[in-house]
């Protein structure tokens, strides 16, 4: 009893939690620009300015100083190869230090003295702003003409991006030069529910099920942290967003939807990284 006493206060608690996040998609993707101070012109790289790189890499980072390193070696391998073998490829990594309480700013700053700051730029916040409000911020200093968010804890593999991008490429032409291209996870559902306990597979089901209900219907996976954007998508999407905090992806995907921007969805490598803090 005590346990489904305990699955039918939850299912209620998800409900009511992922209507919420789902009704302020609904409501606040609207075509109206925030105007934040701190992105407007100035001499800091601002994404209304030209593109002066191919790829923008936005990593947010939550006291990752653990995990950010194997992300970063892998990442930044990964890029210098390529820009080895085609020089006219450019690139920049941002870290955005999320208000940690760690170490992780100092780690981030490592990377910037070994490949040189045009390369790995680290953006502080001094209050914790959650997972949206650290990629907004990172998204709103890129210079690429394509901007990748990808998790400090490096659960899909880098190499990846190859399959994003052609995910981006069959989208063509891309209206008023938008697109998006969305790494997923949706063809490892089943393994991933064998290792799940029922409680997990329920809230996941009920997420699920809301989202494609009430906001985002032809994507699988909008959670997955793996989504590449040409430059005036991100602008557009994230000049709309308001949720800050976890389940942000619905709304940028929902405001995506709503601008008619073309989505596409693209299978990738996963791994499950212990660790993972939800902001």
């Amino acid at each position: 009893q005590l346990g489904n006493l305990l699955i039918k206060c939850s299912t209620i608690f998800l409900v009511s939690f992922s209507s919420q996040i789902c009704a302020i998609a609904y409501v606040t993707a609207k075509t109206m620009p925030h105007k934040d101070a701190e992105y407007g012109k100035g001499s800091a790289p601002n994404i209304r300015d030209p593109a002066t790189r191919e790829l923008s890499v936005v990593v947010p980072s939550y006291n990752e100083e653990d995990r950010l390193p194997l992300m970063m070696d892998e990442a930044l391998d990964y890029l210098e190869k390529r820009q080895k073998r085609d020089p006219s490829f450019t690139y920049e990594v941002i870290v955005v230090n999320d208000g940690s309480k760690d170490q992780t700013a100092k780690v981030a700053k490592e990377y910037c003295k070994k490949y040189g700051s045009d390369k790995v730029r680290v953006i502080s916040l001094e209050k914790n702003r959650g997972k949206g409000g650290a990629v907004r911020t990172g998204v709103f200093s890129a210079r690429g003409k394509k901007i990748l968010m990808a998790d400090a804890d490096g659960a899909t593999k880098f190499a990846d991006i190859e399959k994003v991008e052609e995910g981006l490429k069959n989208l063509r032409p891309w209206p008023k030069e938008m697109a998006i291209s969305c790494g997923s996870r949706a063809h490892l559902e089943k393994d991933s529910i064998a290792k799940r306990s029922y409680f997990r597979t329920l809230l996941m089901y009920g997420f699920h099920f809301l989202v494609w209900f009430l906001c985002v219907k032809e994507i699988r996976d909008t959670q997955c942290g793996f989504k590449l954007l040409t430059r005036e998508a991100a602008l557009q999407t994230f000049s709309n967003l308001h949720i800050e905090r976890w389940a942000f992806d619905v709304e940028l995907l929902y405001i995506a939807q709503r601008l008619k921007i073309p989505i596409a969805e693209v299978a990738v490598n996963w791994t499950e990284i212990e660790g993972r803090e939800i902001v």
